[in-house]
């Protein structure tokens, strides 16, 4: 059987989380989120945030929460501005625009976002009433591309969305990798600071299933709970959620484990840029866009499996490969053989 790198979400969960699950499998609690886990939970990760106020909502996967959150903070004609790489424009199968949002792209070679980037949008769309307002900034860190957001760039964008009312909403379903990253100067207390609304990702950093939705900002946090409910994310079953985030809060397991799949990665990221090979893009984290020759491609997919992600010619193309919280040195070790002996 080949390995995969095709994502950080192949395995389970951590035997942490498995074994917590099953010890209060039997345990009697209260539905929809008011279990004594989910309440834990929502403790550790606010002492962790430093912000007590922030109010907290677990959900089953990342695209559910970006249609809650920007379906339930934007007025029908308003609209989310995304990088061109953005999860909510590319892999959410137009579960934004079903709601009735617009998303305004802007294009961007790293994923990231800049007040510079924005004032174009904000521009160009001032021919009140004829145009979708722009009210919603929509960020990932680390991005669909593997790169982080920097302190100052997060305060920039943060201070810059406040000056022009706009909320600024940081998709979070791999933030334990950017914050892990060995080149990230940001914090969760900082993201909290200065983000309206993201999210702890789980699904893809050691949990079965599971997002935290953070809402730091008072004006967002009104009647929240009924979005939950009207989309179908309010589990009865709540403590399905709050067991996983108060394990993997537990001891900084979550930081740990996204620690590890980045430093998997940089072992095959290191190994290649010594063979002198080129990336897509310079990436800290558990994604790296490697760009190879369809030789060498050919021969590594024989026993990995990957995404072939954007052909550069004729002769090259990038491929994706992500480690997760649970891949070991033994399948890192052999594709960097392979590395080894073709380079």
């Amino acid at each position: 059987m080949k390995f995969s790198f095709k994502n950080d979400y192949s395995e389970g969960c951590h035997p942490d989380i498995l074994q917590a699950l099953l010890e209060n499998n039997l345990n009697q609690q209260a539905g929809y989120g008011e279990d004594e886990y989910s309440r834990e939970a929502k403790i550790l990760i606010k002492e962790k945030m430093k912000s007590p106020d922030s109010e907290i909502y677990f959900v089953s996967g990342g695209t559910q929460a970006n249609l809650i959150v920007i379906s339930s903070v934007l007025r029908p004609y308003q609209c989310a501005v995304s990088a061109s790489t953005g999860h909510i424009l590319n892999n959410e199968t137009g579960a934004i625009e079903a709601t009735g949002h617009k998303i305004l792209n802007i294009e961007k070679e790293d994923g990231k976002l800049t007040p510079e980037d924005i004032v174009p949008v904000l521009e160009s769309h001032r021919n009140v009433p004829h145009q979708v307002m722009p009210k919603l900034v929509y960020i990932s860190n680390s991005t669909e591309l593997g790169t982080v957001y920097t302190l100052q760039e997060l305060e920039d964008l943060s201070a810059f969305c406040k000056k022009n009312s706009l909320y600024l909403f940081m998709d979070g379903a791999r933030l334990g990798h950017g914050l892990t990253s060995e080149i990230s100067d940001l914090t969760l207390e900082k993201v909290a600071e200065l983000t309206d609304i993201f999210y702890l990702g789980g699904t893809k950093n050691g949990a079965l299933i599971g997002e935290a939705i953070v809402i730091n900002n008072p004006e967002l946090q009104q009647d929240f709970a009924f979005n939950i409910k009207q989309k179908g994310a309010l589990l009865a079953k709540g403590r399905l959620l709050g067991i996983q985030f108060m394990e993997l809060m537990k001891n900084d397991l979550y930081f740990d484990l996204a620690k590890h799949a980045n430093q998997q990665a940089m072992k095959i990221k290191n190994t290649m840029k010594e063979r002198g090979v080129e990336f897509l893009s310079d990436t800290y984290t558990n994604q790296i866009f490697p760009i190879l020759s369809h030789e060498l491609i050919d021969k590594l997919s024989e026993k990995f499996e990957f995404y072939v992600w954007k052909r550069v010619d004729d002769g090259f193309s990038a491929i994706r490969l992500i480690t997760s919280w649970n891949t070991g040195d033994e399948p890192v070790n052999d594709f960097i053989k392979i590395i080894k002996e073709e380079l």
